[in-house]
């Protein structure tokens, strides 16, 4: 939270096509002299609002984070003021009095008193690195989706194979399906191309394949959805390399190497980290900050003196609590002692700390 009132301080209501802003300046002891003015989102005009700011001698900045609204007006603002992002949900306007411009004003007056919780905005190299690692965690849902389509065909066609592998895309799989493509092979030749333990499968997939009903129609939309499965496997594997080059160029090597000793994170699950929380520790004040920040404890919920002890997680950050569960995952899969969500976190925080502590010894 804000800890100083604001002397200088201007709100703005962020919508798609225009700026509602409302700026209040002198001193604190006395009624704060308003101005407001709209202004539309393209560059230019955003960039009359930046010099309308400098010439007003306004420090400080708010808006809600609303969708990819707020980003561009960031984007031409950062650098000239400190800009604060705010919770839609903390700073509602009273119900029946909401207008652009009253929203612009309630900014500011909450801004002016310091009663602004603003929310983390990592510097840009962070927020590239963010945009790599949500585009890849993306691309591997519509790969799922795509996994399913497949099935849902092969369902339609009354080929129960996913019924007896664990993974129709497994090595065993992929061969058996390839086969099936062609449209030519019997039963009992396609259940040869089983693999390893597969093998031990033959007789019931023979049976989940015997009597099908493939045609045509079914083999082109399976083809669609390979070559869908495909494309996106080339894309992933762009994305790693511009994930790694990306915390390569940002001097994260370091600490994605510090998360990948964790037990249990990766380096997708280290990347994602990285991306979602940055690497210096400061904006969180202690370790249980960050894993509220990050939704993997409890919310408060106490009334007349009593602690409801079962509620529900706070919202937090959804991909980077989905990076620590797989992790967990995966790390309780490969080995005992598997860290929880708090611990990845609290290690994350603390080691940043002592560095920061370390540095900051070795300058004094």
């Amino acid at each position: 939270m804000i800890t100083a009132a604001v002397e200088r301080c201007a709100g703005i209501d962020v919508g798609k096509k225009q700026l509602s802003v409302c700026i209040m300046v002198r001193p604190l002891e006395g009624e704060p002299q308003v101005e407001r003015q709209r202004f539309l989102t393209i560059r230019g005009d955003l960039e009359r609002l930046r010099d309308w700011l400098k010439q007003q001698r306004v420090t400080h900045v708010v808006m809600e984070s609303t969708g990819s609204y707020w980003k561009p007006v960031f984007n031409v603002l950062e650098g000239s003021v400190q800009v604060y992002l705010a919770n839609p949900q903390e700073v509602k306007n009273r119900r029946g009095h909401k207008t652009d411009d009253k929203d612009g004003w309630w900014l500011a007056h909450l801004l002016r008193h310091a009663m602004i919780h603003p929310s983390f905005i990592p510097p840009r190299p962070i927020r590239e690195l963010r945009d790599l690692t949500r585009r890849r965690k993306r691309l591997l849902s519509a790969a799922t989706s795509e996994k399913n389509r497949v099935q849902k065909v092969l369902e339609d066609a009354n080929l129960k194979v996913g019924s007896v592998l664990s993974d129709v895309f497994g090595v065993s799989g992929q061969l058996m399906l390839e086969e099936l493509l062609k449209g030519q092979a019997p039963p009992n030749e396609v259940a040869a191309l089983a693999q390893r333990r597969a093998k031990k499968k033959t007789p019931q997939i023979i049976a989940a394949l015997d009597g099908h009903q493939m045609s045509a129609h079914h083999r082109r939309m399976i083809r669609y959805s390979l070559e869908h499965l495909r494309f996106l496997e080339e894309q992933l594997g762009e994305l790693d390399t511009n994930i790694a080059a990306q915390i390569e160029a940002a001097g994260l090597g370091k600490p994605w190497d510090d998360l990948r000793s964790i037990p249990g994170i990766q380096q997708t699950s280290a990347a994602t980290i990285l991306a979602e929380t940055g690497a210096d520790m400061k904006q969180f004040p202690s370790e249980k900050h960050f894993s509220s920040w990050a939704g993997v404890c409890p919310g408060n919920n106490q009334s007349g003196g009593k602690q409801n002890k079962g509620g529900p997680t706070t919202g937090g950050n959804p991909w980077l609590r989905s990076a620590l569960i797989n992790g967990m995952c995966l790390g309780g899969r490969q080995q005992e002692g598997v860290l929880s969500q708090g611990q990845i976190l609290a290690h994350h925080h603390q080691a940043w700390w002592q560095k920061s502590a370390c540095l900051g010894s070795r300058g004094a």
